[in-house]
């Protein structure tokens, strides 16, 4: 029905579809199959809930995420796939990852897409940062290396704040 729309891309693995309909990786990797093989493009999120990272395991908790969501697939289909990390804990809290946890983990998710499907996929694959970006902190996030852009939640409701955050590209 999405394609049949014209609509380009569908946001697959957000945090709310994970906690509120318990959509696990390995459904989530059948939403990616369905959606790339109809010719969309996926925009697929990743991240942790606070418990998680405050225990050191983050990294290896967006790792198992990738693993069991991505990994299966081709190097082609990775062409169409974006990536989105979005710290839960940093989402609707008023709690914002610094850059240097943004890139950390941005970071880690190329290294780990590199390991996999090899040097090309991991540096033409966009990452983009989804935890509260708003105009007062994205020039910085965006400022990482590792950081291609936003996934920008409520902040794109307010023109004014969506500007800013346009603005500091």
């Amino acid at each position: 029905m999405i394609h049949s729309l014209d609509v380009e891309y569908v946001i697959l693995g957000h945090s709310e579809r994970r906690q509120y309909f318990r959509e696990t990786n390995s459904l989530l990797f059948q939403k990616i199959r369905t959606a790339l093989d109809t010719g969309l493009k996926v925009i697929f999120c990743c991240g942790e809930e606070l418990e998680i990272r405050k225990a050191g395991n983050h990294i290896s908790h967006v790792e198992t995420q990738l693993k069991e969501s991505l990994f299966p697939l081709s190097v082609d289909d990775m062409q169409r796939i974006i990536i989105a990390y979005e710290p839960v804990w940093a989402i609707g809290t008023g709690e914002t990852a610094t850059p240097q946890q943004a890139q950390e983990m941005h970071l880690a998710i190329r290294q780990m897409l590199r390991g996999h499907f090899g040097d090309a996929v991991a540096e033409s694959t966009s990452i983009l940062y989804g935890g509260s970006v708003k105009g007062n902190n994205a020039a910085e996030l965006f400022s990482m290396p590792d950081v291609d852009g936003g996934l920008v939640g409520g902040a794109s409701l307010t023109a004014e704040e969506f500007v800013r955050i346009i603005g500091s590209f």
